[in-house]
């Protein structure tokens, strides 16, 4: 890769560029044990430090004078998180004393990490293949406990794992086709087409595949409007779901005015929350702006919770894929048969509500603890489609007894997309666009 020069030492911040009470400064590459000890109080115990150890002392400027007490953590070659000869200094988060070390780090020859730097090394000595390293990025951006889970759960390895079985799947049926093609004026056995095998394969690819935009609403969330005519109570649930007191409540119709939002967590989905103007014939052009306001919401929404006051039903909307209907007061007034009634006063009702929404905006499917196999990257899902695609052309053209050179060009294409998944066959240019995006000191 152009940007990314492997065989010198880098450093940076690893912790945000903020005051804090500690910060994290990430050293990696061969040499540089014996370089940093230049500007530690202890060089003897930093040189001839373990593996996975803990050295304290001073690091200070080229006269000698401290710039700060910090702890080493040392990592010999073939150990730590790029593989290479490294050092964490943890040190206090002073931002003059981050801006004092990095400075003299620089002054003794060492390089500025780019973004995503370390990962790419740490990919490049084999601690991670590609998707691994992705892990890494949708980890540090997770924002839920769900996405936090099921990002861990590939770090760890459980899609490399898949893609390894699924590629030695695949290169038995390749290795069936080439004996044919290799031997098929000899005397051989009459050859049999592995078709099951392929479909099982072809199978477990859609399978992984169709998660994507499981992965991708973990990963980036869902608006949801809170819509409905004026004292239907969307601001008392608004206030209940964020368990405060966020929008303003009053028996008065037209309240408010504007929308408001929030984030929220529902069943580890991240929510951007609306509470909106209630719909209605108003004269006043600042309630009647805030009217558009939320029919524009609506329009960009994933999905509508349209609330129905129980002791007022009047209007009832159609209720599709993105609009579920609420029946709210229910301890005031019954809602039809087998519709959902919530009250935002006391709760009652609530917790059916989020499952259903959940539900909707999953499409049923809600990954278990268990069940960690879910993808969100864009990359992951083309080259996973690529490759069901592939296969599938191999299956008709073997199910029309097509020449099996022809059906062996196809199976060479899916194992090239999943060569491409785990990082085997990725060109440099596909490297680039995916560590680039990394934040620095990662």
């Amino acid at each position: 890769m152009k940007e990314y020069v492997t065989d010198d030492i880098i450093y940076a911040l690893a912790t945000a560029w903020s005051q804090s009470a500690l910060a994290v400064i990430r050293v990696s590459g061969e040499g540089c044990k014996a370089l940093l000890s230049t500007r530690f109080s202890r060089p003897k115990a930093l040189k001839e430090a373990k593996n996975a150890t803990l050295v304290h002392g001073y690091l200070h400027d080229s006269k000698g004078n401290n710039i700060d007490e910090v702890v080493a953590a040392v990592y010999n070659e073939g150990h730590g998180y790029t593989l290479e000869e490294s050092i964490e200094f943890s040190c206090h988060g002073s931002l003059s004393v981050i801006k004092e070390i990095l400075r003299e780090f620089a002054k003794l020859g060492m390089r500025s990490a780019e973004g995503g730097e370390f990962t790419f090394r740490a990919f490049l000595h084999g601690r991670l293949d590609l998707t691994q390293a992705e892990a890494v990025q949708e980890l540090v951006v997770s924002q839920s406990d769900r996405s936090r889970t099921l990002a861990l759960g590939r770090l760890a390895g459980s899609l490399k794992d898949r893609i390894a079985s699924m590629k030695q799947q695949l290169m038995t049926i390749m290795a069936a086709v080439e004996v044919q093609l290799d031997y098929a004026e000899d005397e051989l056995d009459e050859f049999v087409f592995p078709r099951e095998k392929l479909v099982t394969l072809i199978a477990s690819l859609k399978q992984i595949a169709d998660t994507y935009q499981i992965g991708k609403l973990y990963k980036s969330g869902a608006r949801i409007v809170l819509a409905g005519s004026t004292n239907a109570g969307k601001s008392s649930l608004f206030n209940l779901l964020l368990k405060q007191d966020r929008s303003i409540v009053s028996p008065v119709k037209g309240t408010t005015r504007d929308y408001i939002e929030a984030d929220l967590s529902i069943e580890g989905i991240p929510i951007r929350l609306y509470d909106t103007a209630g719909l209605r014939e108003s004269e006043d052009s600042i309630e009647t702006e805030g009217i558009k306001r939320t029919e524009r919401l609506i329009t960009e929404a994933d999905l509508v919770i349209f609330l129905i006051d129980s002791t007022m039903v009047d209007h009832i909307p159609q209720e599709d894929d993105r609009t579920i209907v609420v029946y709210n007061k229910s301890d005031l007034g019954k809602a039809p048969k087998g519709k959902l009634a919530i009250s935002a006063q006391s709760g009652e009702g609530v917790d059916r509500m989020l499952s259903e929404i959940a539900k909707r905006l999953t499409s049923g499917f809600i990954p278990s603890s268990d069940d960690l196999l879910v993808i969100e990257s864009e990359r992951q899902f083309q080259l996973l489609s690529a490759a069901y695609e592939a296969l599938s052309r191999a299956l008709i053209l073997a199910d029309k007894d097509i020449p099996l050179d022809i059906t062996a060009v196809e199976l060479g294409e899916a194992l090239d997309s999943l060569g491409q998944l785990t990082g085997e066959v990725t060109p440099a240019d596909i490297l680039e666009t995916i560590f680039s995006g990394f934040c620095v000191g990662k």
